[in-house]
């Protein structure tokens, strides 16, 4: 996995051996076995994650009681090639109300051979979330952020391949 940022942005990519297909299938339609059970904005333990795979859909999760947590608007559905969705999550790990201060995260996939690819991710206008996007930005790019959805993502992926 290889990582490059630059003043507002987290770049990281990803190359894994399934074809471009089955690698964006399982990012968006296992993202509940990717996103970490305790990267948690509800009150509640979460019961499932929950990627709808269309434009104007959302990403959520789902307390065990029932409870919604929505935390992301789907912007873009382009299978196999990419998705970028609306991410609502201030820099203090709140919901963001103002879609106009949402960030973006677009994941793009490209066929290296007919079983490789290598998967692009990008989290970019984190200014738009006003003050504090500064630390937002580097808790993105360490271990327990981006960098860790893409190694449980490799995991997934490559688990029954």
């Amino acid at each position: 996995m290889t990582e490059t940022t630059d003043s507002t942005a987290v770049r990281l990519d990803i190359e894994v051996d399934v074809p471009r297909k089955r690698a964006f299938q399982v990012f968006t339609e296992q993202f509940d076995r990717i996103k970490p059970r305790e990267h948690n904005l509800l009150a509640v333990d979460i019961a499932e994650t929950v990627f709808e795979t269309r434009v104007g859909g959302q990403v959520y999760d789902r307390g065990v009681d029932g409870s919604e947590c929505r935390w992301a608007d789907v912007l873009a559905y382009e299978p196999p090639q990419r998705f970028v969705i609306g991410w609502l999550i201030s820099p203090q790990w709140q919901l963001e109300t103002d879609p106009g201060r949402r960030s973006e995260v677009e994941v793009n996939f490209t066929e290296i051979a007919p079983s490789r690819t290598r998967v692009d991710l990008v989290h970019r206008h984190l200014e738009r979330h006003g003050a504090g996007w500064e630390s937002a930005h580097s808790a993105l790019e360490s271990g327990g952020g981006w960098p860790l959805y893409l190694q449980r993502y490799l995991d997934v992926v490559t688990e029954e391949w």
